[in-house]
């Protein structure tokens, strides 16, 4: 498919500048001069989905790691405010709009436009890059659908709800040439504790990986079966839209608990953070296991390499949620958020040296997103990486819903020879949605 490039904003500026005959008098600052940065190098985002995580990226939350958010950086415009509840979008977008007016001097500041229907936003050619918050159900559909359209995606974890939808969304990123940004950001933050330790196996300083344990509560993916939990079937407010907020997800009355496209069992939000550094260590951002069995009644995952991945804390552990340890013929390495060891303590007492095994730097998750997006390099949490780290929950989920082994080609992304698995690779969503 040709692809139609359009005029970059310096460049329109510069047409503009050349057109207009009368004096046109721009502050410095304007321009980039004083420290500042240039409307031409900033990247115009949208906001969809603020209710939650997406406000707090919008504006600053424990997530952001950045006083602010997206709208406290200088490299940022933010151009529209999207959500299916009134009171957040124009809540939001009030914000947003005073911000700048403090910022820039400009009484009445009104750039940023509240929208209900993403779709809007996304039929907007001014607007770069979208961030996407919205509920779990409406992740692989929102990027799929913004990658068409020609915007660069941030979207909040789970990136998908099924290994199909996963795929789609990959696929449709890297066909129209856009970037993509997975909220799972161990990888750039916490001081660099995930990246040391992934950086420690790589070389060699374990031995030979031979075993991970990972988030011990995970184990159970998106089941596309059964019903909406909980609903109460309370009149939908006037300030809210019921049937967009569902979305691809199955029609509910309104109250009814987190949408899916059926049930979901297990944690698809906060597991995806730790089997992600899983596959890092294990060297498989490209692939998966090619087993997922039961062991001891522990779910397991066996990769072509002969490594075993467990849904368990290290033997004799006890852990809290969200940690990863490889172990391999020599020793091992653990890390979590606010923790990092290794056994023996020798193993990490020395920097990595420059002969050692080096792996994708970042220090900030959203820095990082917004450097690709001005540079067009993969993130350090791309599309592929999201797409195969997703799939492993995924996996686990259909291996407990079925309770047996299950064989698995992480190339043709299907289990060989096995109908009844394959019919939980993806689930037809409530028209007109699709991806």
């Amino acid at each position: 498919m040709e692809r139609i490039s359009r005029p970059s904003r310096r460049s329109v500026l510069r047409t503009l500048a050349t057109a207009i005959a009368t004096p046109w008098v721009v502050p410095r600052t304007a321009l980039g001069a004083e420290g500042k940065v240039a409307p031409s190098d900033r990247v115009t985002m949208g906001f969809i989905g603020v209710g939650g995580q997406g406000g707090g990226h919008l504006a600053g939350g424990a997530w952001t790691y950045l006083p602010g958010g997206y709208l406290g950086r200088d490299d940022v415009q933010v151009l529209a405010v999207c959500d299916v509840a009134r009171g957040k979008r124009d809540g939001y977008t009030k914000r947003v709009n005073d911000h700048y007016t403090n910022k820039f001097g400009k009484d009445g500041y009104k750039a940023c436009q509240a929208y209900v229907d993403f779709r809007d936003v996304l039929a907007r050619p001014d607007i770069d890059a979208v961030l996407i918050g919205t509920p779990e159900h409406w992740h692989e559909v929102m990027s799929t659908m913004a990658a068409k359209a020609g915007k660069d995606v941030y979207c909040e974890k789970p990136i998908a709800l099924t290994i199909r939808g996963a795929r789609a969304m990959a696929d449709a990123v890297r066909r129209y040439g856009r970037v993509y940004q997975a909220g799972t950001q161990q990888r750039s933050e916490y001081g660099g504790k995930f990246r040391l330790a992934v950086e420690i196996v790589r070389s060699g300083r374990i031995g030979k990986l031979q075993t991970v344990y990972g988030y011990n509560s995970c184990g159970m993916g998106f089941l596309p079966e059964g019903g909406p939990p909980g609903a109460q079937g309370k009149p939908v407010p006037e300030d809210f839209d019921w049937d967009l907020f569902l979305g691809p997800a199955r029609w509910a009355p309104f109250g009814a608990g987190q949408m899916g496209f059926g049930s979901c069992g297990g944690d698809t939000n906060w597991s995806p953070h730790h089997y992600d550094i899983a596959q890092w260590g294990i060297g498989a951002d490209d692939t998966g296991p090619v087993e997922i069995f039961h062991e001891k009644g522990t779910l397991a995952f066996r990769y072509a390499s002969g490594v075993m991945l467990y849904a368990c804390p290290y033997p004799g552990e006890k852990w809290g949620p969200g940690r990863a340890c490889f172990v391999g013929t020599e020793g091992r390495v653990t890390a979590d958020r606010d923790t990092f060891f290794t056994v023996p303590a020798s193993i990490g007492a020395q920097p990595i040296a420059a002969d050692e095994a080096r792996v994708y730097y970042a220090n900030s998750h959203s820095g990082n997103f917004l450097d690709c997006v001005r540079t067009r390099k993969k993130t350090i949490c791309h599309e592929e990486i999201a797409c195969r780290s997703m799939s492993v929950i995924l996996l686990g989920g259909i291996a407990n819903l079925l309770r047996r082994p299950l064989k698995w080609d992480p190339q043709k992304e299907e289990f060989p020879g096995d109908e009844e698995a394959n019919r939980y690779l993806g689930v037809a969503f409530r028209e007109p949605w699709r991806v």
